[in-house]
């Protein structure tokens, strides 16, 4: 066996060796120019393409993980508006760890859904993933953070200070109330409606249902139209809604009368929806 080292002349031979065949790799990939009735076919197929699906979202509130602005509720507590509807707001609240929000008793149906970290309800413990609803007219203990979190609420009286002036006043009036409720992460109540996809039915109120969609990767549910308000929170993973992405920590809101295209996800997706059961359109009458 031959151990000495290559010469400078074998060397630089077997640089020139591979320049030349990086050379002819960029060759092979260099764009291939198009006739110009073809480049303009494709550029207008393409337009027609992004005028129907801006068409399709027409209506259609999404609010990225970036988006919006954070404000500060009292010390060490934060939120950032999602929606404000006619019951209650969505948001984002934070709580830095040792923060406490003040008793207070809810004007509207409120639930809560824990992202990050751990929330601490009297002897209650919640954490990712965990869900808490309080039906009007319930009174709620001081809810505090040891070690901080994050959580997403609906029906909240944040963001309108009446409101939420109201319910501080409330929460000094005795008596509890009707009952929270709560479901943890770790229960199980798992169904599935699809090749791919799971449910599990939190909170029904009327025809309104909140629930956790799991969609596996490859999970697929049909297009369908929307006869209320259907409001949305990613979880964890992400899915298409159409040709339109959602990914973990973003908002989204489809107004009454809209539609989603097929929902679909490549690596799997935790989401929390709440409107009416979901209607496919080859279903509907």
């Amino acid at each position: 066996m031959n151990n000495e080292p290559k010469s400078p002349a074998r060397q630089t031979t077997d640089s020139d060796e591979q320049e030349a065949l990086q050379r002819m790799i960029c060759e092979g990939l260099a764009p291939i120019p198009l006739p110009a009735a073809d480049a303009a076919g494709l550029r207008s197929r393409l337009l027609q393409r992004v005028g129907g699906s801006a068409r399709r979202h027409a209506g259609l509130i999404t609010v990225r993980a970036g988006d919006g602005s954070w404000r500060t509720v009292i010390a060490g507590v934060r939120s950032k508006l999602l929606h404000e509807g006619a019951h209650g707001a969505s948001v984002l609240i934070e709580l830095a760890a040792g923060a406490t929000l003040p008793v207070h008793r809810h004007q509207h149906l409120e639930e809560g859904i824990v992202l990050r970290g751990a929330l601490q309800l009297g002897e209650l413990n919640l954490l990712p993933g965990d869900y808490h609803v309080s039906p009007p007219g319930s009174r709620h203990g001081r809810i505090s953070s040891r070690s901080g979190g994050l959580a997403y609420l609906r029906g909240s009286s944040l963001g309108n200070t009446r409101a939420a002036l109201g319910e501080l006043l409330g929460g000094l009036l005795p008596g509890a109330g009707p009952a929270a409720h709560t479901v943890l992460a770790a229960d199980g109540g798992w169904e599935t409606i699809a090749d791919g996809v799971e449910r599990k039915i939190l909170w029904r109120a009327g025809d309104i249902v909140s629930r956790f969609f799991r969609l596996a990767p490859g999970g697929r549910l049909p297009a369908h139209a929307h006869d209320c308000e259907e409001e949305c929170m990613m979880l964890s993973g992400d899915a298409y809604f159409g040709d339109l992405l959602l990914q973990a920590g973003e908002f989204h809101l489809a107004p009454r009368g809209s539609e989603h295209g097929e929902i679909s996800s490549e690596h799997g997706a935790l989401a929390f929806v709440r409107g009416h059961e979901l209607v496919p359109w080859a279903t509907r009458a």
